[in-house]
């Protein structure tokens, strides 16, 4: 009696990927179509965080929607502070301080730092590097004390205004970032040294979640991940704001387009940062760091509200309806370089206090649209890893 054998017949899973997935970090689903470990479909799903931030802008004065700036993306939101004030100074024809513009550049790129390092850290620690994090993680704490330094908070900042800082910085400041960028060279070193020719490491990021040039093009891709995939191209030198014309830097490009690949950019324009922050210290303006109050855009110093008649009245006559900060009629869109990639605001003015129309073009929303793309034919345990090298904020994915 002869026995034929049966062909091996597998049956496809739908698995739910998130939000409880701690690589998901809450805010993000991913339904997956598993055979076997391998992943044949995935679908993201967005909006666990979506907080209507954009509706918001139509019902807060130009200077009031600076806080929800703060909101979209947590990891550096002086980088959002200042594509906001961008947008609306051009708005409103406004030509901030050469102070301004330098410390708003400064304080861009120690986000810059803090927002790669942690994401360094997160990836590391997502794929079992933990060491990795702990070293990033207590960068980013002394990072967060120069925040606080110059704008009294940690997180959520809220310091730039239109026209201009809420104050300047405080005196023996130059010092204390030189330290920590002293401290930020080491770290990247020993995490560089921990994670580059680990071999568990190059397995789980090398030839992982690999865009092609012509993928990052057609998919709109920006910031780290179009510059791993050999696209040269930065908004701080191709179309320079904030005076980043007067600071020599190089843009980081590799050509693999892997995780790997966009590990070893973020480690690299941390060092570009660095070097970005010392020639700001170096080449620091005098001056203000607020345009004249007495033009109706900005509010007066604090001790001139609190102690002369003439002060608090020009307060009233910014804060009351249908009085101070007045834009024309018009449009405006300004595109900056956040740590993620492109970031910018677009705003229509009908000639109100208020903004008629307040929109995002935020990085995370378009880096993120790939995923599903990126992760087709590869292991179910490479999930972690290809998210973690996007580093998608789900504040400014949902909005």
């Amino acid at each position: 009696m002869k026995i034929t054998e049966k062909p091996l017949e597998t049956e496809r899973m739908v698995l739910n990927f998130g939000p409880h997935h701690p690589s998901t970090h809450g805010t993000l689903r991913i339904i997956m179509e598993l055979d076997g470990e391998t992943v044949v479909k995935a679908t993201p799903e967005i909006g666990y965080l979506h907080s209507g931030f954009e509706k918001l802008g139509e019902d807060l004065d130009f200077n009031q929607y600076i806080t929800i700036t703060d909101r979209m993306n947590y990891l550096s939101p002086l980088c959002n502070n200042v594509a906001y004030a961008l947008v609306a100074e051009k708005l409103m024809d406004i030509e901030v301080t050469k102070r301004t513009r330098y410390i708003r550049v400064l304080l861009s790129e120690l986000s810059r730092i803090a927002d790669h390092i942690l994401n360094i850290g997160m990836l590391a620690v997502d794929l079992g590097a933990l060491t990795s994090f702990l070293y990033g993680f207590r960068l980013r704490e002394d990072i967060y004390d120069l925040f606080e330094m110059a704008t009294g908070t940690r997180l959520t900042t809220s310091y730039t205004l239109v026209g201009g800082l809420m104050r300047d910085l405080p005196e023996g400041y130059g010092k204390e970032v030189n330290r920590v960028l002293v401290e930020t060279d080491k770290i990247v070193n020993d995490i560089e040294t921990l994670l580059n020719k680990n071999r568990i490491w190059q397995d789980r990021t090398k030839e992982i979640g690999v865009i092609s040039k012509e993928d990052a093009i057609s998919y709109g891709l920006s910031g780290p991940m179009a510059r791993a995939s050999g696209i040269d191209w930065d908004l701080r030198v191709k179309e320079p704001y904030s005076s980043y014309e007067d600071f020599d830097f190089d843009v980081v490009i590799a050509l693999n387009g892997d995780v790997f690949d966009r590990y070893l950019v973020r480690t690299e324009e941390i060092r570009q940062s660095m070097k970005i922050c010392r020639q700001a210290l170096e080449k620091m303006p005098s001056g203000d760091v607020i345009i004249d109050p007495g033009l109706g855009y900005s509010l007066p110093p604090k001790d001139e509200v609190y102690n002369s008649i003439e002060g608090l009245i020009y307060h009233f006559e910014v804060t009351m309806p249908n009085r101070g900060m007045m834009p024309p009629v018009g449009e405006a869109y300004v595109p900056t370089e956040s740590p993620n990639g492109e970031l910018g605001f677009y705003l229509v003015s009908d000639g109100t206090r208020t903004p008629y129309r307040v929109r995002t073009r935020p990085p995370s929303l378009m880096n993120y649209s790939i995923f599903s793309k990126l992760i087709e034919g590869h292991m179910l345990s490479d999930a972690p890893a290809i998210i973690g090298s996007i580093n998608v904020i789900a504040g400014e994915l949902d909005r």
